[in-house]
């Protein structure tokens, strides 16, 4: 005889209830894979390749950056310069390499129309390289012998066009921005210098100071100490507006000469297309924020230029507005790499 029915009875359905709970629960779902933590970089030296010679522009540029670059990343930055073809052979260094620790410090045509002037460039600079930030910017000075003709801008060009192709201007070289923008210049004045390339900008100086040449665009911190010195005369800066580099000099714009000529040189930090993408992130985040420090912004601006400190976005599509201006004006006047 069971003494404890009723107990017996009440455990008996508890069980038979846990039961039934535990087959209609559902299977716990499987845990996510923990994510591999990325990699660290940089793990050895970061080389920034450099175009032209010691002393340069986009030299100075690149050593100005090393330093705190380095500091930010805990490994050495060395500038390694590869001049020669307009910046276009260590710009190409830069395209082919796969160490993901090369970055290069370039100028608007390495990463504009460099395949445009010349088709057996070895790069594509649209495709090769991928940009990472545009550091500083400036526009150019038009400037003349001391002893031309006309006392404002507009009297000038009166007697360049009167010229014609009597004149000549000067260069640092065939596809250079001074020599774009001065046929740019041309088609908007209707003046017709003829073309004369240099070496560099140090002797289109030497040869206007000596009369052999008319005019030139230079850059403002190349020419304004031969102005302030008398050996030269600005004629007026190819912006909109006067430049904080040399606000002592009249845009064209306001001299009367052109309507919304806006021409700069600039310089911009770039990649190999085949860096990976958060790598190319970091050196963007970096590279901008110590570019727009007070203190490197004062050494660039003592070199030349205004700072702009972009992200990789902005400097594409600066590149991409460049290459459409300056791309048309190679196939317009049907320009061709020497």
């Amino acid at each position: 005889m069971n003494r404890h029915p009723v107990r017996r009875t009440v455990l008996a359905l508890a069980l038979a209830t846990a039961a039934c709970g535990a087959f209609a629960q559902k299977p716990a779902k499987p845990q996510a894979a923990a994510k591999t933590p990325a990699a660290p970089w940089p793990t050895k030296a970061v080389r920034i390749m450099v175009g032209f010679p010691g002393g340069s522009t986009p030299d100075l540029v690149a050593r100005t950056i090393a330093e705190p670059l380095s500091k930010a990343l805990g490994q050495p930055v060395i500038v390694e310069n590869r001049p020669g073809a307009g910046g276009n052979i260590a710009a190409d260094v830069v395209a082919k390499a796969t160490d993901n620790h090369t970055i290069g410090v370039m100028i608007n045509g390495n990463l504009t129309i460099a395949k445009l002037l010349n088709p057996a460039t070895p790069f594509d600079p649209q495709k090769d390289l991928a940009p990472i930030s545009l550091i500083g910017t400036a526009p150019l000075l038009l400037t003349a012998p001391a002893n031309a003709p006309g006392n404002t801008a507009q009297e000038f060009f009166l007697a360049a066009r009167n010229a014609g192709n009597k004149w000549s201007y000067g260069t640092p070289g065939v596809g250079t921005v001074g020599h774009i923008g001065m046929e740019l210049l041309k088609t908007k004045t209707n003046i017709d210098p003829v073309h004369v390339p240099y070496p560099g900008n140090p002797q289109v100086i030497t040869a206007m100071i000596g009369g052999q040449i008319h005019l030139s665009l230079l850059p403002p911190g190349l020419a304004a100490a031969q102005i302030r010195a008398g050996k030269l005369k600005a004629i007026g800066v190819t912006s909109t507006g006067r430049s904080p580099l040399v606000p002592e000099y009249p845009s064209l714009d306001e001299g009367g000469v052109t309507r919304g000529f806006q021409l700069e040189i600039w310089t911009a930090a770039a990649a190999p297309q085949s860096m990976p993408k958060p790598i190319v992130a970091k050196l963007s985040a970096l590279i901008s924020e110590i570019a727009r420090t007070p203190e490197v912004r004062q050494k660039l601006f003592q070199q030349g230029w205004q700072v702009a400190g972009t992200s990789s976005e902005g400097l594409a599509n600066r590149i991409k507005a460049d290459t459409a201006l300056l791309g048309g004006v190679i196939a317009m006047r049907n320009i061709k790499a020497q």
